[in-house]
């Protein structure tokens, strides 16, 4: 139990660290006048296949209920953003917590994230039972 606990968070980190490098990346390229809101689209997008990662590497390797693994990648995501996000690149850059966490799109990209670990993983937890 103890492995699945561990694995479920290094596979949330992993998930965590490709989602802020693409965030991150895509203020270099600008498309929109907006560069605020091309990171959120450009987040929201790469969110699907990095969920999608995270949840089957975890899979190949261990087993939670898929409602528990995506609550534990939402938690650690969260959880990372305060502690290295925000005061590392969103403060240095005139932004602030309350900026972050009260942005709309925040709790867009957590449910979406949310979701698309819980479907996935009901997916693959399927496959593996047949």
């Amino acid at each position: 139990m103890i492995h699945n606990k561990l694995l479920s968070i290094v596979c949330a980190i992993l998930v965590w660290i490709l989602g802020v490098s693409f965030y991150l990346a895509s203020f270099y390229v600008r498309i929109l006048e907006n560069p605020e809101q091309q990171a959120n689209i450009v987040l929201a997008l790469v969110i699907i296949p990095n969920a999608c990662f995270g949840t089957y590497l975890f899979y190949k390797n261990g087993f939670l209920k898929p409602s528990i693994l995506a609550l534990t990648f939402v938690i650690v995501a969260i959880t990372l953003d305060t502690l290295i996000t925000v005061p590392v690149f969103i403060i240095p850059n005139g932004g602030s917590y309350s900026i972050f966490f009260g942005d709309p799109m925040f709790y867009t990209i957590v449910v979406e994230f949310y979701f698309i670990v819980l479907y996935y993983g009901n997916h693959l937890t399927q496959k593996l039972k047949v």
